[in-house]
């Protein structure tokens, strides 16, 4: 497996986002495990939104807000969610409208798990214009898995295989990209 590295050589920040109204969900395990296949490490920060409540409702809720700040600087950020009547869950959608257009300054990851394969548009679709809309890079096609085979390694080698070295590329062009605008 091969390990993604910012400018310095050192780990990139990961940030894992789970928009799972269950906490500790099936959606949790999946992000991690394609954090730690993208990076080779453990993510830095992992926001289950469900064990936030209503916080999220609270838009002067320093928690939330520390979070929001937290993953905006992370290099790459994992987003997941279960699919929902074809989208993405008001629980996500809650925490994503906490960011403004530039919100979000590294690379992201759509992923969302569904009970079958009629859904599988639903992140390319619904969540991945989201997140270029706050700012990520999105330089992948999103990830749908199979609720039912969120544990079988084989529902994502496809795509790590084709995904890894551009993410990878991507968190190398991190620091030049935000040079050019600086």
């Amino acid at each position: 497996m091969s390990t993604a590295h910012d400018h310095t050589g050192t780990a990139p920040r990961v940030a894992v986002v789970v928009g799972n109204p269950k906490p500790a969900s099936r959606t949790l395990g999946a992000a991690v495990h394609l954090a730690r296949e993208l990076t080779g490490a453990e993510p830095g920060l992992v926001v289950d939104l469900a064990t936030l409540g209503p916080a999220l409702l609270d838009w002067s809720d320093p928690t939330v807000a520390g979070l929001v700040a937290e993953v905006g600087a992370a290099d790459l950020v994992v987003v997941a969610c279960p699919t929902y009547k074809g989208t993405f869950t008001g629980l996500l959608k809650l925490f994503l409208d906490r960011f403004g257009t530039e919100g979000l300054s590294g690379v992201a990851v759509p992923l969302m798990l569904g009970a079958g394969p009629g859904h599988a548009l639903a992140p390319e679709l619904t969540l991945r214009p989201v997140l270029t809309e706050i700012g990520a890079s999105v330089p992948t096609r999103a990830l749908y898995v199979v609720d039912a085979a969120h544990d079988d390694p084989a529902s994502y080698a496809a795509w790590l295989e084709r995904a890894r070295p551009v993410i990878t590329a991507s968190l190398h062009d991190l620091p030049r990209r935000a040079g050019a605008t600086a």
